[in-house]
């Protein structure tokens, strides 16, 4: 009789992590969580109707009259940009300039100009101060012994939201998941892709694929956007492409700890200060401004004003993404290079190939 003598290997377990160790990853981890909240609710928490573009005419002391009144009341919402007439009031908001207007005349009951696509939160602002100020009106009237029902002021869209996105909220929720699919490209191509070259060439065809069919589905299908298609199809594919190639970047010239960098950059600092649903005027001074330098802040501003402002200069939003692709290509080129001059090749391989 045979008998089979069958032996089983257990592998080594690995020894157990200390408590306290646990406990303490438990913690950090609960922080990053913190961090994460604390980056995308500061901006709201410190944000604030200041500030705020918007152009003024009419005659020089009933302008002057009504902003004496604005600042002995305190009044920091507006800051007012001198316009000559009702026409150049409209080129101011048509190019970008202000976010609407407040005109008066000699004759006539004074009119709110008001941009929608500007911004639906600066729009409203601008139709309560025309209720105010119908109000002031019709008690003025009234104690002169006048008919307050007379007092009518205007309020007209110079710059309206498409019946397909009437209140703007869809150009706005789009800039969080392009950000996010432009950063999640980056990873991507860094963990699939080796060659800094064949990198960039999946970076490039990541961005025409991208821009193509996301201005697919938000122009020909949901049609947020107005515009020309391949105008906005180069603008979405420009901005996917700043953020993938910053994340591609910094992956090359630092490995894993890279990829951490972009990201964080990108998502805990650079979007909640893309000020996508409100004016960057409302946000806290000067992170408002130092946010349209970012990706996600110029990617915003550009989108909206080749939908509804071909009037716009739109080149400091151009040439700013385009300084983050040029910075992403860069660190990519020097990650490469760097890499090669770090390459050690033992004196034993040398003699064994010379033979």
């Amino acid at each position: 009789m045979f008998f089979l003598e069958v032996r089983v290997f257990a592998a080594p377990s690995r020894p157990h992590t200390k408590w306290g160790v646990a406990v303490a990853f438990g913690a950090a981890g609960s922080l990053v969580v913190v961090l994460i909240v604390l980056a995308f609710l500061w901006p709201t928490k410190t944000s604030a109707a200041h500030d705020l573009p918007v152009g003024i005419a009419g005659p020089e002391a009933t302008v002057s009259a009504f902003e004496d009144a604005l600042g002995e009341q305190g009044v920091t919402t507006f800051d007012f940009v001198a316009a000559d007439d009702r026409e150049d009031a409209v080129s101011q908001i048509e190019t970008r300039e202000t976010y609407g207007a407040i005109v008066f005349s000699d004759t006539g009951m004074p009119e709110v100009l008001t941009a929608p696509a500007a911004s639906s939160t600066a729009a409203s602002l601008l139709t309560s101060v025309a209720s105010q100020l119908q109000a002031q009106l019709a008690q003025q009237i009234a104690a002169a012994g006048g008919d307050a029902s007379t007092a009518q002021v205007t309020v007209t869209s110079v710059v309206s939201l498409s019946d397909t996105d009437s209140t703007g909220a869809g150009l706005a929720a789009a800039s969080f998941p392009m950000m996010l699919g432009g950063m999640l490209g980056g990873v991507l191509v860094s963990l699939l892709v080796v060659g800094a070259v064949r990198r960039l060439a999946a970076l490039a065809g990541f961005a025409v694929t991208a821009g193509l069919l996301i201005t697919l589905v938000m122009q020909g299908w949901f049609e947020y956007l107005q515009g020309d298609f391949w105008l906005n199809a180069l603008a979405i594919g420009l901005s996917v492409l700043a953020t993938s190639s910053f994340v591609v970047g910094w992956a090359s010239l630092l490995g894993s700890p890279g990829i951490g960098i972009g990201a964080v950059v990108t998502v805990l600092f650079a979007n909640p200060l893309s000020a996508a649903s409100t004016p960057w005027q409302f946000l806290a001074q000067p992170w408002g401004q130092i946010g349209q330098f970012f990706v996600p802040g110029a990617s915003n501003w550009l989108i909206r004003s080749l939908s509804y402002f071909p009037a716009a200069d739109d080149s400091q939003q151009w040439w700013t993404l385009i300084g983050w692709v040029a910075l992403g290509v860069v660190l990519t080129l020097i990650g490469h290079f760097r890499a090669r001059a770090t390459m050690h090749v033992p004196p034993a391989t040398l003699e064994a190939a010379t033979a």
